[in-house]
Parts: structure tokens; sequence; C-alpha cells
């Protein structure tokens, strides 16, 4: 119970960083916005991976170590880029509903890599795209620039799932994730330099938001994460992570005065049953 806890708490704050990432457009850019907030949560887990030094070997060689972790950091940092241009033209609600769709597309990418996929995930599937439908496409068939590319994040997402999985027991879940974060912080920087203007004056006012990203979102909920997942089998832990689209969507409607039409919420509620549905297989 404690460990299912733990994660319910990962799910909440992780609701809730849509609202802070919403927030954080108001007085920074995109990229200058993920830079510093992984920077944060660098030094947040920091602490944590110099405690694990001794317990946590890689296997790896360095050469692995090095492509590894490149590959891991540079979808992460596709995917929070996505993620995070889309907040500016939705709202938290829908984009925390949109980017849970990963929870479907992971076995789905699994069929490249010859992972067997029952036929519960392709009926959660067939109930996301339904739901995605109502949330965003628009009566002239077109759908929402925003949605479109949490939409996109969510494939990358869910390829940085597969990622994780292949490296993290050969490099270390932590040192992995200290890594991941270290190449999509610097990333973050280097386009900012080139696509934005960095303002001190905007990362102060918007102190709140990036610290909230950076600390609880980035270093705090990881680190929950992995305690929780301890003693939780991971079909368990999907749904209870999954909570974080619907804490998106209250934490939009409560802090943002975010609402939806009739037609939105009964893709939202179409949504998450599909990402339920989908860890039926697993559950086996």
């Amino acid at each position: 119970m404690k460990s299912r806890i733990i994660l319910l708490i990962t799910a909440i704050i992780w609701g809730l960083s849509f609202v802070a990432q919403r927030q954080g457009m108001e007085f920074v850019s995109p990229f200058t916005f993920n830079a510093v907030r992984f920077l944060i949560g660098c030094i947040t887990l920091l602490p944590l991976a110099l405690f694990y030094r001794d317990t946590e070997r890689a296997t790896a060689n360095r050469k692995t170590i090095f492509l590894g972790s490149g590959a891991v950091g540079l979808f992460l940092f596709l995917a929070v880029s996505l993620q995070q241009f889309g907040v500016v033209y939705t709202t938290a609600g829908k984009a925390g509903f949109i980017t849970g769709l990963y929870v479907i597309i992971v076995p789905i990418l699994g069929l490249a890599l010859r992972q067997r996929t029952g036929a519960w995930t392709w009926i959660g599937a067939f109930a996301g795209v339904i739901g995605l439908y109502l949330l965003s496409v628009t009566d002239a068939l077109t759908i929402e620039y925003g949605d479109l590319l949490v939409l996109i994040g969510a494939f990358f997402w869910a390829t940085h799932v597969h990622l994780i999985a292949k490296f993290s027991s050969p490099i270390g879940a932590i040192r992995l994730s200290l890594l991941q974060f270290a190449i999509c912080a610097a990333a973050s920087f280097v386009a900012a330099m080139l696509f934005e203007t960095i303002r001190v004056e905007g990362l102060l006012d918007g102190a709140a938001p990036i610290l909230y990203a950076g600390v609880l979102s980035v270093g705090v909920a990881y680190t929950l994460q992995v305690i929780g997942q301890r003693e939780t089998p991971p079909s368990q832990a999907a749904l209870i992570l999954c909570l974080e689209t619907v804490v998106a969507a209250l934490g939009g409607w409560w802090l943002l005065n975010e609402t939806l039409p009739l037609r939105g919420v009964i893709g939202c509620a179409v949504m998450f049953a599909g990402m339920i549905v989908s860890q039926l297989d697993a559950r086996k």
C-alpha cells in the first residue's frame, strides 16, 4: 500500500506539472523553460546518484554508455520540446490526456521489436483514437495545432520508454536518468541560444513554475517512481501513473480556470478508459 501511495503522489506531481508548464510560458520561452528545469532536475537528482554510486555499477562499456545515454537524452529533448511548445497552444488538461496516450503507443511500437501485443492493447488503441477525435478534432476534420504537437510528442515519449527499458539496466537507472537530464538541459540551452532570447527577468518572474517543474516534476517525482515501483507490479504502476492525466485536467480547471465542452469531457473519459484497457494484457 505504501508503494502504491508513493506512485499516486508521483502521478499527482506529474499531473500538476502541466499546469506549471502552462504558467511558465507566461514568463519564458519553451526551450529556455526546459533548459532551466532539467538543469535544476540534475542538481536535485545528483545527491541520490552519489548515494547509490557504489551500489549501482554499470555493466556496459563506455561506448554503450555514451551512445545509450545520448539516444535517451535526445528523445527526451524532442519529447519535452514538442510537449512544451504544444502547451502554448492548448490547455493543461488536453496536453495531459494526449501525452498519456504513450501508454497505448508503447506496446504498439513494441511490434517493431518483435514484442507480442494482445487484443486488449488494440482495443485500448481504438478507444484512444476515438477519444482523441472527440477531444481535439474540429468540425472541419482538422486537429488543433497545439494538440498535434503534443500528439507527436507522445510517440517520442513512447520511444523514450523503450530506450529506457533497453539501457537502464546496463547503464544503471539513476545514472542514466542523471545523464539524460543533463543532455536534455544542454540541448535545450543550445536551442534557446539559437532561437530564443534568454531573459533573466523572465526567469525570476517565472521562478515558481520553473522550480516546481525542475525540483518536483523532474527530481523528486523520478525518485518516488523508483521507490514506488520496487514493490509494485509494472501493470499496476502503469495504471496508477495514468492518473496524471486526470490530475492535469483537474489542475487546469482549478488553477487556470480551464474548461472543456461536453464533447471534450467525453473524449477524455474514452481516452482514459483506453489507457486502462490497454494494460489488461500486462496484468496477466
